[in-house]
């Protein structure tokens, strides 16, 4: 996929069935279906049989530890996003792109995901440099009304008062 500007050309590759060959067919849905794959987490990325990963890669019972770790590490970043989300503020964000990095370090339906919001990061910088006014203003405008609304919130609902007082602090 090719996208231009006036500015600049930007070409992505190596997520799409026909780029892999024979190894995944295309299922019509846009996404590729692995025929080795039987766990259901997709196959994992080639190493190197001499380094770190490849010797735990060597025994299947360390193996599927390290896979299980992983996908546990992962899930643990992406909940904590989900949790986050009472909070107000983008807060979720961060943990849930911490766990799909994680996730993409093992598993390449992650890795295909996560290549996917790189790319959105990618052309919003690109963005950003070539409007610099503008993107400073929404980003110090965002951050003072994301502290007006903090303070506020503290204030209204007394919570340095409730903090103090649970904690068995001051008077």
């Amino acid at each position: 996929m090719t996208r231009s500007t006036d500015t600049r050309s930007i070409t992505f590759s190596g997520n799409t069935a026909a780029e892999h060959g024979d190894r995944h067919r295309d299922t019509g849905r846009g996404a590729t279906v692995c025929p080795d794959c039987t766990d259901g987490l997709g196959k994992p990325a080639e190493v190197d049989p001499d380094s770190w990963r490849g010797r735990i890669r060597a025994k299947r019972t360390t193996h599927l530890a390290w896979r299980g770790a992983v996908f546990t590490a992962g899930l643990l970043f992406v909940l904590l996003g989900v949790a986050l989300t009472a909070l107000p503020g983008p807060l979720t964000i961060p943990p849930v792109l911490l766990g799909l990095w994680v996730w993409s370090t093992e598993f390449d339906w992650a890795r295909r995901l996560f290549a996917g919001f790189r790319r959105k990061a990618v052309a919003t910088w690109e963005h950003a440099k070539q409007h610099p006014v503008s993107s400073t203003v929404v980003t110090v405008g965002g951050l003072v009304m994301a502290g007006v609304a903090f303070f506020w919130a503290v204030a209204h609902f007394q919570l340095v008062d409730k903090a103090t007082t649970a904690l068995g602090i001051g008077s």
